[in-house]
């Protein structure tokens, strides 16, 4: 399996700090949930490590949640969906999981589905970008 067939990936022209706004914008116009931001260099720093910039910020769709989770209760070792904002070596990047992994996971998700919140989550990713 390549890294492309699992995640959707964007360079950005943005700061770091701007990026993760429009990110926010983009998962509220969505009309996604926030659940949680996690600052990953703010955490391993309080551990004494050093990293650059990476935010992981966790949303999620009822609609599409509650879909999944009537097929198979253990589709949530896979929720929520997770948008990541990475800086590294002086760039941005926003990337986030193609929910049809899910499909290739479960067989009981509906691939077309699967396809649906991917192409919302790439569109969020898209507008943030």
């Amino acid at each position: 399996m390549k890294q492309t067939d699992f995640l959707y990936a964007v360079d950005t022209k943005k700061s770091f700090d701007e990026a993760v706004i429009a990110v926010l914008k983009a998962i509220e116009k969505q009309g996604w949930a926030l659940f949680q931001i996690y600052d990953v260099k703010e955490r391993l720093a309080a551990k004494g490590f050093e990293h650059e910039r990476l935010k992981i910020i966790e949303i999620c769709s009822a609609k599409h949640a509650n879909k999944f989770l009537q097929a198979n209760k253990f589709v949530s070792l896979c929720m929520p969906c997770k948008i990541n904002v990475i800086e590294s070596e002086g760039y941005v990047k926003i990337a986030g999981m193609k929910p049809t992994l899910i499909a290739e996971l479960f067989s009981e998700i509906n691939k077309q589905d699967a396809e649906t919140a991917e192409n919302e989550v790439i569109a969020i990713i898209n507008d943030a970008k």
